[in-house]
């Protein structure tokens, strides 16, 4: 008997040589699990320290890999890209890949936590998330993506569609 295949949605973040990191990372992880959706490229200001901007997007694929399997394969290609674990949360990235959802996976204790909380906390992660995912629900308040984005206070968090990221 196959697993279920299910879908999984992925942040992904940078803010050094971000064009670089990012096209690398996303390419190694298409290797993995194959194509990728990929929302359009935000930039906002880093959050929490001084610092360049970051560049963020979400990727969606499906897959019948296991969670643990997806998350190691998602440290892999941070660690290739340079980067170290064990900085303080708010610090500049090479590459930051942070899996938002699997599936309607719930997971509320242990390392990881899904369905990830920055999703409801910060727009650089939910409006992505809601162009790739507009009608998929939040598998813990209900709402779909879209409508979340829509009652999301904007007011304290810049972001900026950047057209010419290239893919």
């Amino acid at each position: 008997m196959s697993a279920p295949v299910v879908r999984v949605h992925v942040s992904v973040g940078s803010n050094e040589a971000p064009e670089a990191h990012i096209h690398r990372g996303l390419a190694a992880l298409e290797r993995t699990v194959g194509p990728l959706q990929r929302s359009p490229v935000y930039r906002n200001p880093a959050v929490g320290f001084e610092g360049a901007d970051f560049f963020n997007l979400v990727v969606s694929f499906n897959t019948a890999l296991p969670l643990q399997d997806i998350a190691r394969c998602l440290r892999d290609i941070e660690q290739a890209e340079g980067r170290t674990r064990g900085e303080a949360r708010f610090a500049p990235r090479t590459l930051d890949l942070d899996i938002l959802t699997y599936g309607n996976t719930i997971l509320t204790s242990g390392p990881l936590r899904l369905p990830r909380d920055d999703i409801l906390e910060y727009a650089f992660v939910l409006k992505p998330l809601a162009d790739n995912a507009p009608h998929e629900v939040h598998p813990v308040c209900g709402e779909t993506y879209a409508a979340l984005w829509a009652a999301f206070d904007t007011a304290d968090q810049v972001l900026d569609v950047v057209p010419e990221f290239p893919a």
